[in-house]
């Protein structure tokens, strides 16, 4: 595929295929989208806070900014959040400026910085946990040795979901593979496809896939529309992890950081508000509330708050509840940076489609030191109380943990 065939613009990506986008992207295709925007399309001729997200609970903190005027208490215009389906599509909106502020998968920001040559920073968590994995329940899949000869859907493959579905099949003694679903698979190969959030249910329900990995809410409505089993939540396999991360483009952050601090101490806010109500939260972000999501209130209810050990434990969908004291999804803003160490490191030993050549030259110290800005996020903690009695914090030691995983 060569620019004649592929004219970079927004217009002519969004007409194309999802399959051709993430391949366009994969081969480095964001920074020449990038290099084809004119100035003015590159450059923001206002300071209007445009947010693109997935419909998913990882957005709920830039929604909930927005719907509680956290934004509007830092002085700044904010535009209506853009509701967008699919990961590829998200990131070119980002690239091309539609979005100044988005929540990104944690390893797209490294793929965007590092592969793509776009300079993309990531400003704080969105929020920790709030994944799982669900398995249709006539497949039989009981424990991750099971998903041999299956197919299983992730949501990009530069995610958190790909590298932790990845770490438990080669425990499991499974390989993971991309082959074209028509391919007899062997006992032991796990077939991988890309598919956005929103396309993963009915794909479960029409049996075109055996199970998927993603963001809630999508796991709570595979469990009430689709009969899904939940083979393992993501927060029980590693311990309070990221999955997106607040993500803005870097000359922003460089030559407007007052308004870089407002639009980071409005999503502090929030996260501190749904981690302190979660209930409401959820009321919000649904189709019975606000309706960023839609989906009914009951099922973000499911995805936000419904973390039973006495009903999934039976099951090893849930195993260190004792321990951990997680909830489904938590929210804690600190962009530790020995995730993001581990993020790059993982990535290494995962199966993406595409070239990942620019990943064996990174060392992951300087990733974590260049691709995050601390200053913001931390200015934002010191002015909001209520962060160190988050799940996940040790108040003793705030800015620094250990990561654990346990599959």
């Amino acid at each position: 595929m060569d620019g004649d065939d592929f004219p970079l613009t927004a217009a002519a990506l969004r007409r194309v295929s999802r399959r051709d986008l993430l391949d366009y992207f994969a081969a480095g295709g964001l920074a020449a989208l990038a290099a084809a925007m004119p100035e003015r399309a590159r450059a923001a001729d206002d300071e209007t806070v445009r947010i693109g997200y997935l419909p998913i609970t990882d957005a709920a903190s830039l929604l909930v900014a927005h719907a509680n005027g956290y934004f509007d208490d830092e002085s700044l215009k904010v535009a209506k959040p853009t509701l967008i389906r699919g990961w590829a599509e998200i990131a070119e909106g980002f690239v091309a400026r539609r979005f100044n502020v988005v929540h990104l998968l944690n390893p797209v920001p490294v793929w965007m910085r590092y592969n793509n040559k776009i300079p993309a920073k990531i400003m704080a968590w969105g929020h920790t946990n709030g994944s799982g994995i669900v398995v249709g329940h006539q497949t039989g899949i009981k424990s991750f040795a099971d998903l041999g000869g299956k197919q299983i859907a992730v949501p990009f493959w530069y995610s958190n979901h790909n590298i932790m579905l990845q770490m438990a099949l080669r425990k499991s003694g499974v390989k993971a593979v991309i082959k074209p679903q028509t391919v007899k698979l062997a006992a032991d190969e796990c077939n991988l496809q890309v598919m956005a959030p929103p396309e993963m249910t009915a794909g479960l329900a029409a049996r075109k896939i055996d199970g998927y990995i993603v963001a809630e809410p999508f796991n709570a409505l595979g469990e009430i529309k689709a009969n899904a089993r939940m083979l393992r939540f993501t927060g029980d396999i590693w311990k309070n992890h990221p999955c997106c991360v607040i993500t803005m483009h870097e000359d922003d952050v460089k030559h407007r950081p007052e308004w870089t601090q407002k639009i980071v101490n409005a999503i502090v806010r929030a996260e501190i508000y749904a981690a302190q109500n979660r209930k409401e939260v959820a009321e919000i972000l649904s189709a019975d509330g606000k309706a960023y999501l839609p989906v009914p209130g009951n099922v973000v209810d499911r995805a936000m708050n419904y973390y039973d050990a006495a009903f999934y434990g039976p099951t090893h969908a849930i195993e260190h509840e004792a321990q951990w004291h997680n909830h489904r999804i938590d929210f804690q803003p600190w962009p530790y940076p020995s995730a993001t160490e581990l993020v790059v490191t993982a990535m290494n030993h995962t199966v993406v489609a595409g070239d990942t050549t620019f990943l064996k030259g990174l060392d992951p110290k300087f990733v974590a030191r260049d691709l995050v800005n601390y200053d913001h996020v931390r200015a934002a903690l010191a002015k909001f109380p209520g962060w160190p009695k988050q799940v996940g914090v040790d108040p003793a030691h705030p800015f620094s943990r250990q990561e654990i995983i346990a599959i």
